[in-house]
């Protein structure tokens, strides 16, 4: 790395689903795929015939689960969901329409006189009345009888906390209310398990659970649990442990609790998984021309060619450089007439990705499973493609995963292709690491590093090492910082004035990333900088004017970069990648985030020509190498790093690995593949 300055001393201190023919954006391609993973729920639940038989040699905790859920299913009270494990059926889906800007739609307003009924319930618990259409929405159209008799059921809806909820009770219920109530319990053990969703986790350990239900003042968290089991709110498990006991010994097993929709989820991811691991793809190309086109490309590209010519489902590993191996298996396929597609996660990846491969066939995750971009379905149903690229691989979260190997034909090929070492999914699942750790399928790992100084560096961080890399064109800077103060303004200084004079990337070229939306130097506090400095203006509309930055999330966890075109009475204008988006006004507020600056979740998927990494002192919780690494791996020509962490940079990134998911994948593929035993 340079010396810990700026590169030039700047010179100012100022700081739904589409009709047929009907027009669709980004946003609405990813309701409509959220629409069609809620159908596929509801039929996976109308097909169920009884629940798994497992764990029968139990004791403690784990005895006492599988007691309920027997009693339950004997009658005893409603009951619970469990799944068997079988294929879902194939579902129809829209013809693919044009590509063009369209109003994104939001969701389904319910129906006045609920929301009114709600409102009334919620004024009289003291709860805030902008929640009624929200609560009326989660809840339903009985949300008003159903908050009157378990006001903890407000827990449903998107940002209500516990301690809301339970003010809201006691307001309702007066002495009635109490923190051991059985309402209270199960309501909790639900909301806990959608907050680890978004987490990464599809499921819970028995012990982490009842851990949390505590901490919340649950007086008896596992029963609780056994409650929330027994009404049919969540699913309980018993996954074995090691490898089988024999007859005479109790088989070790793990309890573990989760959501119907993740669980449902990575069933059928699993299911699709190993469909394509299992059958031979269909012989839509001679081998003599598979070879042929293998003998014709680079390095690792062949070796990526050959794997996808034989195997269903093939896993691509490397970095920036590598995405040329995809993009040569692309135009191979093309070249044979195959019917050959690509999948980014972002308008922003597909435009990057398409400038790659010399004819059509880049899509988004979004618009190929909606039917507003790529090559449609058949008859009956399935994605009209011999092979899919899925880039990004690691931003797979099982929902999505499901709904895309669902949708391949029998005989297709899919290559998941992304890098390891990266964020994972904000989302349920860690779909490619888990299939990393199987080695259920042929893995082929690129051999083409990212080039130069900002190669060397985000490489080390990939093996835990925190390089000193020489960069005599000022690749990479380190600017040191004492307080948050002082990172705000050196922010704005590097992105407004020292990296366009010193590196010449303009401002509009530059991102900012940090840990955060929070804190002293969060992605709130440095946006406010950077607009005041770049685009001043009186936010006219809800706080924003055109040539405004931002971060537009059309789904929750997904983000999508973009600047503001403009404002009329329909929304806000927004160009995301070439694509335009109109925001209506009443949910600019809820989707629309300033995005000078943005956190690394949300810059996954996405580089610049320059990045400007802020590291603050209260950011030092925040760092791990997956963090980092995706940080510094955003920049293409030139990294900036603010630093006021000391020492906690090195330590993250010997010392700190991702946090652990809990996830049931790999024992819901390992009886499914080839040689496991009957």
């Amino acid at each position: 790395m340079s010396t810990p300055e700026t590169p030039e001393e700047p010179r100012s201190a100022d700081d739904g689903t589409p009709a047929e023919g009907a027009q669709v954006s980004e946003a609405e391609a990813e309701l409509a795929a959220q629409r069609l993973e809620r159908e596929r729920i509801e039929r996976r639940k109308a097909e169920r015939q009884g629940p798994i038989e497992a764990g029968t040699k139990l004791s403690g905790t784990a005895a006492e689960l599988l007691a309920a859920v027997r009693a339950v299913e004997s009658g005893e009270k409603p009951p619970a969901t469990v799944f068997e494990e079988r294929p879902a059926p194939r579902r129809p889906a829209p013809e693919p329409v044009r590509r063009v800007p369209v109003v994104a739609e939001g969701p389904a307003a319910p129906a006045e006189g609920t929301v009114d009924g709600v409102r009334e319930v919620l004024t009289r618990g003291g709860a805030p009345a902008s929640l009624a259409g929200p609560a009326a929405a989660a809840l339903g159209e009985g949300a008003a009888e159903l908050l009157r008799e378990d006001p903890w059921q407000l827990l449903r809806v998107p940002g209500v906390r516990p301690e809301q909820a339970d003010g809201f009770a006691r307001a309702l219920l007066a002495g009635e209310a109490g923190p051991g109530d059985e309402r209270r319990g199960r309501a909790l053990t639900v909301w806990l398990l959608e907050q680890a969703a978004p987490a990464g986790h599809t499921v819970l350990e028995m012990s982490a659970l009842t851990e949390a239900l505590g901490r919340q003042g649950v007086p008896e968290p596992e029963d609780a649990v056994r409650n929330a089991i027994a009404e049919g709110d969540v699913l309980v498990f018993q996954d074995a442990i090691g490898e089988p006991a024999g007859e005479d010994e109790e088989q070790p097993v793990r309890v573990l609790v989760g959501l119907e929709r993740c669980a449902l989820a990575e069933e059928s991811l699993a299911d699709g998984l190993a469909r394509l691991i299992n059958s031979a793809p269909k012989q839509d190309g001679a081998a003599e021309d598979w070879e042929r086109a293998a003998a014709a490309a680079e390095g690792s590209a062949a070796d990526l060619i050959r794997a996808a010519s034989g195997h269903g489902l093939v896993l691509h590993t490397g970095g920036e450089a590598a995405l040329a191996e995809p993009a040569a298996l692309l135009d191979a396929a093309h070249g044979m007439g195959l019917r050959a597609w690509a999948a980014t996660h972002s308008p922003v990846g597909r435009e990057r990705f398409a400038s790659r491969v010399d004819g059509p066939g880049v899509a988004t995750v979004a618009g190929l499973l909606s039917g507003a971009e790529g090559p449609g379905r058949d008859p009956e149903g399935a994605l009209a493609v011999d092979l899919l690229v899925v880039l990004d691989a690691p931003q797979l979260d099982v929902e999505t995963g499901a709904l895309l190997t669902e949708s391949l034909p029998d005989g297709a090929r899919l290559v998941l292709s992304g890098d390891p070492a990266v964020l994972w999914s904000v989302g349920p699942g860690r779909v490619f690491a888990d299939l990393l750790a199987v080695r259920a399928c042929p893995q082929a790992a690129s051999r083409r590093p990212d080039p130069g100084p900002l190669g060397e560096l985000v490489s080390g961080v990939g093996v835990g090492e925190l390089l000193q890399v020489e960069a005599p064109e000022k690749e990479v800077v380190i600017v040191p910082v004492r307080d948050a103060g002082e990172a705000v303004h050196r922010t704005v200084q590097l992105v407004a004035d020292s990296v366009p004079r010193a590196i010449g990337v303009p401002a509009e070229e530059t991102q900012v990333i940090t840990p955060g939306h929070g804190g002293a130097v969060g992605t709130r506090v440095l946006n406010a900088a950077l607009k005041e400095r770049l685009n001043p203006g009186p936010g006219r509309f809800a706080g924003f004017d055109p040539g405004d930055r931002v971060a537009y999330s059309p789904a929750p966890g997904r983000s999508l970069p973009g600047r503001v075109a403009g404002a009329d009475s329909e929304g806000l204008r927004l160009d995301c990648g070439g694509e335009e988006v109109v925001v209506p006004r009443d949910r600019v507020e809820q989707t629309v985030r300033h995005g000078w600056a943005l956190t690394a979740h949300q810059a996954v998927g996405a580089r610049w020509p320059a990045a400007v990494v802020v590291l603050p002192g209260d950011a030092v919780p925040a760092l791990s190498r997956p963090w980092i690494y995706t940080a510094f791996s955003r920049a293409d020509r030139h990294l900036s790093v603010v630093h006021g962490v000391d020492q906690a940079l090195q330590r993250a990134v010997a010392e700190v690995p991702a946090k652990p998911r809990t996830t049931r994948l790999p024992v819901l593929l390992a009886p499914q593949l080839p040689g496991a035993a009957e």
